[in-house]
């Protein structure tokens, strides 16, 4: 059997063959040999998992035979990682160490079979179910936006939009229960629906990956990862709490899962309810307020023969739209006010309605997303065979027009089936290979009044083959994919007062044209990891990424509400092709570790919008009717942009001092269009530079009382941004500006050592400063008269306050 330790704290492997495909082992203290307890070993590529017994014994059952990658996992202790043949009943004896060092985990995302972090050529980086609690956000995106190279779009705290080393939109895919979440991304208002606490861990990877996820994967994916299926015989659950004091959010989360005879459930319940934030310059923001309701489940089998599940989920969140109207004469906020003769009028805001909990004037967002996936794993010969079956509705609505009472004037709605069928061969002579046919299938409908895109079908699909070959110290994976896809733009007329109809006359208008769109092209990677030593190593890869136009870019003609400009698309565009070369080096040793990541994208066909100028000179100027604006015209075109930057990570964490980490990381992207004037250079919305530090002092055990205790200070430093997009006039410098953060928590145990409740408080933004993010659409709203400052402010001080209360039902 071939092993492979991910850090050098084993003392003894054993393995030993019997009749039935189990997996059985005990952990032991390498230090003195004593038993450990609670010591997690997980099977990632199979979703299943064992924990230790009060004698160190773990125990997982109805496992397929096949090769597969296990690892360790213990708070305080080094993680370890082992290739196992599973064929009959094989025992894993391990000894680990406690250590203060950062473990090297197992990735799935974009790879054949699950492998380990160090050997995967594509930086990645993995953020676990720990790190956000020990953290605070308003969503999902926001507690991933500390990452490496990774940023994000705002239009409040309910919205955010993920950035990959300067990309987003329709150019980062986001995965979630084992498929691409599917919600209208292309519209800047459209945030992330997926409820955060439901999430294990989450998986960035950093670079093109349309090899296996196909078009729009050109910056990257993040992959938001559940929890694995408990050991068999368990039945837990929690219940978790969550304060924030600016915006006054309340979040519970609750569920219950288990796993009897092989026969395994999770079902959870989350609701989040906030008022209107504050920072110190705005003070509370009209109508920032948002409430969450989530509910998801999930029944499946383990068996020799692979697993099968079935995930249900159902996502609603109702969000006021900031839009930063102020009163001229006092600077305060206005709303939006019925006045004679059936008018829009704006008046100032009233004082209570800030702090009011579930109020939504008739400019807001209701938003609701259900899932249903089928997750399958199969022994085929001697490989496995695995499909996924995906069913998403997506329903976004938006009232904003108060004249018409409370209806839902923007309304879209999209269906989405996804599907992927993989074969992954047997691993021989150290080569994993996988290869099958992924993509999906949609429809839209636009069932408000107010029309942005036209309706449209679209179908998506892609053949890839990905492998890896492994020698003593060095990694070679890479793969091809060929991709193919279809939009189908529909026809639509509406009668003099903009509705729609079915059958066209003479005194209709043609809003949308039909139109068909058919793309193909081809993505590849290659790359390779070698290790100089056991501290030393170094990883190259080259991909080509592949994206096509989104029904915006490709069928616009509206005013998108909010900008509000009147977009034009082009069906005519080409795909966006890109080439990026990504470079890694990397020190890590027991003391202290350093990786640095270097990157070089090229995109050719990069679509943006360009503002359209009037025969007679000036913008050109266009009315929606059916929005009642008018605003100046852009056109979606293409060009060349060139993206570099990358990421350094520099930790101290001490052998001998356990009680302390120096965590570090710079990001930074440079992002220009080729060929284009200063005024029209950079593209729009760039991240700054950005450091972020923290100085982190863990407690394994404080007393009889506390477990796992910590303490944290840290800063985030975001550098000036002056490279802007300023031909327009719609994006302006940003200063730089600096955050403090302080965060303490622990395990509260009882006599007997076993968790009772664990605390998790974090403070952000503690010196209270008030900034702009230079990627907050609030930035650029309207003017404060009294004090001359343009646009709102992201959120001032914060403090979170959580708790987490475990239930066991049966151990």
């Amino acid at each position: 059997m071939k092993k492979r330790i991910g850090v050098c704290c084993a003392l003894f492997i054993g393995i030993h063959i019997y009749a039935q495909n189990e997996l059985k082992g005990k952990i032991t203290d390498k230090k003195d040999s004593v038993a450990l307890v609670g010591v997690i070993v997980n099977i990632p590529e199979l979703k299943i998992a064992g924990i230790t017994d009060n004698m160190g014994i773990y125990h997982i059952k109805n496992i397929p035979k096949g090769h597969f990658l296990v690892e360790t996992r213990y708070v305080g202790y080094a993680s370890q990682t082992f290739e196992v043949d599973i064929n009959g009943l094989v025992e894993l004896n391990a000894s680990i160490e406690t250590s203060n060092k950062d473990i090297e985990p197992v990735v799935v995302t974009g790879v054949s079979t699950a492998t380990e972090q160090r050997t995967n050529p594509i930086p990645t980086t993995v953020i676990n179910q720990k790190e956000f609690l020990q953290s605070s956000a308003t969503n999902l995106i926001d507690a991933l936006a500390r990452t490496p190279g990774v940023s994000q779009i705002t239009e409040g705290p309910a919205i955010s939009k993920p950035v990959i080393r300067g990309l987003g939109y329709n150019r980062v895919v986001t995965m979630n229960d084992g498929v691409r979440q599917e919600g209208n991304q292309w519209g800047d208002e459209f945030g992330i629906e997926i409820d955060e606490y439901s999430v294990s861990k989450v998986e960035v990877l950093k670079g093109p990956a349309s090899l296996a996820y196909g078009s729009d994967a050109m910056a990257g994916v993040i992959n938001m990862i559940a929890p694995s299926a408990l050991p068999e015989g368990q039945v837990k659950g929690s219940i978790l709490g969550n304060f924030q004091t600016n915006n006054g959010l309340f979040g519970g989360s609750a569920n219950i899962a288990g796993n009897i005879k092989g026969i395994m459930w999770d079902v959870r319940y989350t609701s989040k309810a906030a008022h209107a934030y504050q920072n110190k310059y705005d003070g509370y923001v009209w109508n920032s307020g948002y409430m969450e309701n989530d509910v998801k489940g999930t029944i499946g089998i383990n068996r020799r023969w692979g697993y099968s599940r079935i995930i249900l989920s159902s996502y609603d969140l109702k969000l006021g739209i900031v839009e930063g109207a102020r009163d001229s004469a006092t600077g305060k906020f206005t709303r939006h006010v019925l006045g004679s003769g059936n008018t829009d009028s704006m008046a100032v805001a009233p004082s209570p309605l800030y702090t009011q909990y579930g109020f939504f004037p008739l400019i807001h967002q209701h938003v609701r997303h259900y899932k249903a996936v089928w997750d399958n794993s199969f022994v085929v010969g001697k490989g496995q065979l695995k499909l996924i079956l995906g069913l998403q509705q997506n329903y976004r609505q938006e009232a904003n027009n108060i004249t018409l009472g409370d209806v839902y004037d923007n309304y879209f709605f999209l269906n989405t089936i996804n599907y992927n069928v993989q074969y992954v061969l047997p691993e021989k002579k150290h080569w994993e290979v996988s290869f099958g046919v992924n993509g999906m299938q949609q429809n839209s409908q636009n069932r408000g009044t107010v029309y942005l895109v036209p309706e449209y079908n679209l179908f998506d699909l892609g053949g890839f083959a990905i492998a890896k070959k492994t020698f003593k110290k060095l990694s070679v994976s890479g793969g091809a994919r060929y991709q193919l896809r279809n939009l189908q733009g529909k026809d639509m007329y509406t009668d003099s007062l903009g509705n729609k109809i079915a059958t066209p006359n003479i005194e209709s208008i043609h809003r949308f044209t039909a139109y068909n769109s058919r793309f193909t092209g081809f993505a590849g990677s290659i790359g390779a990891t070698y290790d100089f030593s056991k501290n030393l190593y170094a990883k190259v890869n080259i991909a080509r990424g592949w994206r096509a136009p989104n029904i915006a870019e490709s069928g616009s003609n509206g005013i998108h509400d909010g900008t509000p400009f009147y977009e034009i698309g082009d069906p005519n565009l080409k795909p966006e092709v890109s080439t990026q070369i990504d470079l890694t080096f990397g020190v890590s040793t027991e003391n202290f570790n350093i990786e640095l990541n270097g990157f070089y994208n090229d995109i050719s066909n990069y679509i943006f919008p360009e503002k359209l100028q009037s025969k007679k000179g000036g913008d050109s100027i266009r009315t929606d009717a059916n929005a009642g604006l008018t605003g100046p015209t852009f056109k979606y075109i293409s060009g060349n942009a060139v993206l570099n930057g990358g990421e350094a990570v520099f930790n101290i964490h001490p052998k001998n001092l356990t009680w302390i980490r120096f965590e570090n990381s710079f990001s930074m992207v440079n992002a220009i269009q080729k060929n284009q004037p200063d005024s029209s250079k950079y593209l729009p919305y760039t991240p700054p530079y950005r450091i972020n530090s923290q100085l982190v002092f863990p407690f394994k055990k404080i007393g009889k009382t506390l477990k796992n205790a910590y303490a944290k200070a840290g800063v985030d430093y975001y550098f000036e941004q002056n490279k802007v997009f300023y031909k327009f006039g719609n994006e302006t410098i940003t200063p730089a500006y600096l955050l403090v953060n302080l965060g303490l928590g622990a395990d509260i145990c009882n006599k007997n050592g076993a968790v009772l409740f664990s605390v998790f408080i974090y403070g952000s933004n503690l010196g209270d400063v008030a900034y702009q993010s230079n990627m907050s659409r609030l930035k650029y709203t309207d003017r404060n008269n009294i004090t001359g400052r343009i646009g709102v402010y992201n959120m001032g001080r914060n403090i979170s306050f959580k708790i987490l209360i475990p239930i066991n039902f049966k151990k």
